[in-house]
């Protein structure tokens, strides 16, 4: 009889509340941290006391594949669209946080690809579904679809992930981290080899245009040479630095590159012709390019490794569950505040938010006169910033 009570009047409460959709979805590249933030969107929509707190009682709709799942799905014949979207409740995602990748699945898909306009039929899906708001977790693609929308009327919010950490206005992408802590146990592994057969390896990490992934992949593991998009490179001075490690006693080396990175006068090296439906090439090959290179000017004995999608793969660290936790939670704050048009982050210490306009289109990247040393081609060696420049950061 008290459940039954309750049941009703929990009824009686979504009349009077009313209930909210919010979609959620995952674009772009696969990586940890975002079954966490999916997680934390749905227990933070769901939590019943807040719920009465809010005055709002909210459902979550996962929409799987990312954008595409909004083009995929066909709501003007009446047929089944589980197999784009999914509610989801708190037993669903209870353990979620754990895994990597995204149950949710993910895409690549640009609705605004300028050869085949899609956006219409996503913003009309959207509205056959009764969503109130889009939560997009995703780079600069996804995020990039999801400001578009914004401007076309569509209520949108957007967590940061990308495991290149090349969005601006955070300090923080949920995925980075995790492929930190890969790169480095690899180059762990390559080391006893290195080390037994007096070998170099050159280590391509992923990260395009931006040099974070390698840079600080380099300083966690010790790699010796570091070489990032940011500051084009002399082989000659590769070669220096690697004779004169040896003249120094060096029995093995690592070298870094990021996959963006290319010689001075050269140009990004491309995997396969062709470019995405975001306008981008599939870059790759400079590792096995310096190995040659290396080999061929000083006869030392070189190997090349790609590590490719091993860095997006595994279960998430432990920074990223929590920042997955944050991330999501401050998005249905946003949600139950209507501040639409946002994208949720984490600067200088704090979780806030800051309009998606002022992300897309401005790409975080290594700043070489801060932090890396086009001398030694590593991370700098001075890095305490005076009180003025602490406090002008702070702001």
């Amino acid at each position: 009889m008290f459940l039954l009570t309750l049941r009703v009047a929990d009824f009686i409460m979504a009349i009077v509340m009313g209930i909210s959709k919010i979609g959620i979805l995952t674009g772009g590249g696969d990586c940890a941290g975002l079954n966490s933030a999916i997680k934390w969107v749905v227990k933070t929509a769901l939590d019943e006391r807040l719920e009465r707190e809010r005055g709002v009682k909210y459902e979550v709709l996962g929409i799987r594949e990312g954008w595409r799942g909004l083009l995929d799905i066909d709501l003007v014949s009446g047929s089944d669209a589980r197999c784009c979207v999914e509610p989801l409740h708190q037993e669903m995602v209870r353990t979620w946080d754990r895994y990597g990748g995204t149950f949710l699945g993910t895409s690549r898909t640009n609705p605004y690809n300028p050869k085949n306009d899609q956006s219409k039929m996503v913003r009309d899906n959207i509205d056959r579904l009764g969503l109130d708001v889009v939560i997009a977790i995703g780079g600069e693609d996804t995020l990039g679809v999801a400001y578009k929308m914004f401007r076309d009327g569509t209520n949108v919010i957007g967590i940061p992930k990308t495991i290149d950490k090349d969005l601006s206005e955070t300090d923080c992408t949920l995925g980075f981290e995790t492929a930190l802590n890969v790169i480095t146990e690899e180059v762990d592994r390559l080391r006893t080899t290195a080390g037994s057969h007096r070998q170099i390896f050159v280590v391509e990490t992923m990260g395009r245009y931006a040099g974070w992934l390698a840079l600080e992949g380099g300083e966690a593991s010790g790699a010796y040479i570091i070489l990032i998009p940011e500051c084009d490179f002399s082989i000659e001075r590769v070669d220096e630095l690697l004779l004169e490690g040896r003249r120094e006693g060096s029995r093995y080396d690592i070298i870094l590159v990021a996959e963006g990175a290319k010689p001075t006068g050269g140009v990004e090296f491309v995997r396969k012709d062709g470019i995405d439906s975001f306008g981008h090439k599939a870059l790759g090959g400079i590792g096995d390019y310096l190995a040659k290179e290396i080999a061929d000017k000083t006869r030392l004995n070189l190997r090349s490794v790609t590590l490719s999608y091993l860095q997006r793969g595994g279960a998430p660290c432990a920074y990223d569950r929590r920042m997955g936790r944050y991330f999501g939670i401050a998005a249905v704050d946003l949600v139950t505040r209507r501040d639409f048009g946002k994208m949720v982050c984490y600067k200088n210490g704090l979780i806030s938010a800051v309009p998606l306009e002022k992300v897309i289109g401005r790409p975080s990247l290594v700043d070489i006169e801060t932090e890396y040393d086009v001398e030694r081609y590593n991370g700098r060696r001075t890095i305490l910033v005076s009180e003025e420049k602490a406090k002008e950061s702070a702001w």
